[in-house]
């Protein structure tokens, strides 16, 4: 058994440590930050992948798929618009201070 608030130590530390790579090369700091996004989002139990059928996908959900078909498009090296990062690296930032200031469940 994990003790409580451990995740979120490790949260804040890896958030910590990309901090200043996505400030100098946000463009390859992007699949790093995608990642631990993405890890948060399962801890906490969000579905990652759509599902079929009727979906009641929440806000953070919807966010992160967006900002994760921009990082997909980065990883094969496809012509991506500073903006459209930019855009990614802000929804990534903001689910990140959602998911950090949630209490586990």
């Amino acid at each position: 058994m994990r003790e409580p608030g451990l995740d979120r130590h490790e949260w804040e530390t890896a958030w910590e440590s990309l901090e200043e790579s996505l400030h100098d090369a946000p463009i390859e700091a992007l699949p790093d930050v995608g990642d631990l996004v993405e890890e948060m989002l399962q801890s906490r139990g969000y579905p990652i992948e759509p599902t079929d059928g009727e979906t009641t996908d929440s806000d953070l959900v919807v966010s992160y798929r967006s900002a994760r078909e921009v990082t997909t498009s980065v990883e094969r090296g496809d012509d991506v618009d500073p903006g459209d990062v930019a855009n990614a690296i802000n929804a990534y930032r903001e689910i990140y201070e959602q998911l950090i200031d949630r209490p586990e469940n």
